[in-house]
């Protein structure tokens, strides 16, 4: 296995991180083994990542000056980022829901949510299948309401068999008559 494991960054990830400011500090939650924290590292983006695990954050080859690893139970316990913000917060394969309003609060103004996770339809094929696990029709779309939702998707997948639901969304500039750019990928 590689020093940052050996999934390769989910490809939703891929195709929407050029939305992330160059430089910009991303916040990758559940990060895992941080094969998303590397994708953005090599894109020279300054990153915070959180996992509950102490041996993935420790298999995380990122140096520490570009890298600011949490070990944390963000379900049980405090929110180890209170107060602050990110150009972009990325989830993936993740869902705790007493969460959501948290990482829409860590969005600085032009900041981009990419998430990625499993949708109903999933406990037909595989796990997760417990419904606090699996995003209901619309949900993203529902929690994005106030941010410009710059693509979404849900539906079926085939290779691995899974439904998924998928985000990317920026939070408007704070001051007036500044127009974010939005390039196509």
């Amino acid at each position: 296995m590689s020093p940052h494991g050996s999934e390769a960054p989910s490809p939703w990830v891929q195709r929407w991180s050029h939305l992330v400011r160059p430089q910009g500090t991303v916040l990758d939650v559940a990060c895992g083994q941080g094969r998303h924290a590397y994708w953005f590292y090599k894109r020279n983006h300054p990153l915070a990542l959180v996992d509950r695990s102490q041996a993935a954050i420790e298999s995380i080859a990122i140096p520490a000056a570009s890298c600011e690893a949490v070990v944390a139970d963000i379900e049980a316990g405090p929110w180890p980022f209170a107060g602050r913000q990110f150009d972009a917060v990325v989830v993936t394969n993740y869902l705790w829901r007493p969460l959501l309003p948290t990482l829409l609060a860590s969005l600085a103004p032009g900041g981009v949510l990419i998430y990625e996770t499993f949708a109903q339809g999933n406990e037909t094929v595989g796990k997760p299948s417990r419904p606090d696990f699996l995003l209901r029709p619309g949900e993203l779309l529902e929690l994005c309401r106030d941010l410009r939702v710059v693509a979404f998707e849900d539906g079926y997948q085939d290779t691995p068999a899974r439904f998924v639901q998928r985000i990317a969304a920026v939070r408007e500039m704070a001051s007036p008559g500044t127009v974010p750019r939005y390039p196509l990928a």
